[in-house]
């Protein structure tokens, strides 16, 4: 099939990888994006992939929490520009989202569609309708995550590019909270802790690991080892939880969080404009 090039830039942005390299993996994988990324990758190639990450293009992303403190949202509203997505009015929208979430207990991007815009008789999906109108852009909800626990806390990046909410169980200072929800932000990972990795990832992960072990020439015995310790090493990376912790590497996240007060992570939701 025709690989264009603007399916190889985005490749080549991704994972850092070469263009040639790009296109060769797109033509292998007959331009699966996905599937060109686990090849680079089995090659041994520069990969930077950002795991959980959604493409979004322009907009603003805000977090908030239930007054109760046991609920947490984390919306997405989507335009085309960044001049549109900084536009006050425009995220003043998003703001009103995220309230509405919040106070009508929102379940779903779905759920928030139907609900009447505040201070109309409008619901929410003709109201983006009618900014569509306004603006001249596409706009949509381009995510909403929600989070439970005993407590969760809420973080938005400057800009209103990521944003996160953590939930927690147990003792947990506003202090701490925040900084797991920072934490979180900051290093991108792709769950709680190993058991709530998809077993279809962590498989595609430790094949990926022994390929590598072979192609540096070591026999697939000892490769089946090599890829269980790069494993091992992955959960340490990509699991809130285990990760170190940034304001303190010599602890993860999970010890930080324990030794203040003796809370547990218990869910986190992440979104990120790309």
């Amino acid at each position: 099939m025709s690989i264009t090039a603007a399916e190889v830039n985005k490749l080549r942005k991704q994972t850092g990888a070469g263009m040639m390299d790009c296109k060769k993996a797109l033509t292998e994988a007959n331009g699966d994006f996905e599937s060109a990324i686990e090849i680079l990758r089995k090659k041994g190639q520069k990969v930077a992939a950002k795991r959980s990450d959604r493409e979004a293009g322009e907009g603003a992303i805000l977090a908030g929490v239930s007054g109760d403190g046991k609920r947490g949202v984390v919306v997405s509203l989507n335009c085309e520009t960044d001049f549109v997505a900084k536009n006050d009015d425009f995220v003043a929208v998003a703001k009103v989202l995220l309230d509405l979430s919040l106070s009508e207990s929102v379940e779903s991007r779905e759920d928030l569609l139907t609900k009447t815009y505040t201070g109309t008789s409008l619901t929410v999906a003709d109201k983006i309708t009618e900014e569509v109108g306004k603006i001249g852009e596409r706009i949509e909800i381009g995510d909403f995550r929600l989070v439970r626990g005993e407590k969760v806390v809420a973080y938005i990046h400057p800009g209103n590019r990521l944003a996160t909410a953590v939930a927690f169980e147990g003792e947990v200072s506003d202090e701490v909270g925040r900084d797991v929800a920072m934490q979180a932000a900051a290093m991108a990972p792709v769950a709680v802790d190993e058991t709530t990795i998809p077993e279809s990832l962590i498989a595609k992960e430790r094949e990926i690991g022994k390929d590598l072990a072979i192609q540096e020439g070591k026999p697939a015995e000892m490769a089946e080892k090599i890829a269980e310790g790069r494993l091992k090493k992955w959960f340490k990376e990509v699991t809130l939880v285990n990760q170190a912790f940034i304001k303190d590497s010599k602890q993860t996240v999970s010890q930080y969080v324990e030794s203040n007060g003796g809370g547990k992570v218990t869910d986190f939701a992440r979104v990120a404009l790309s």
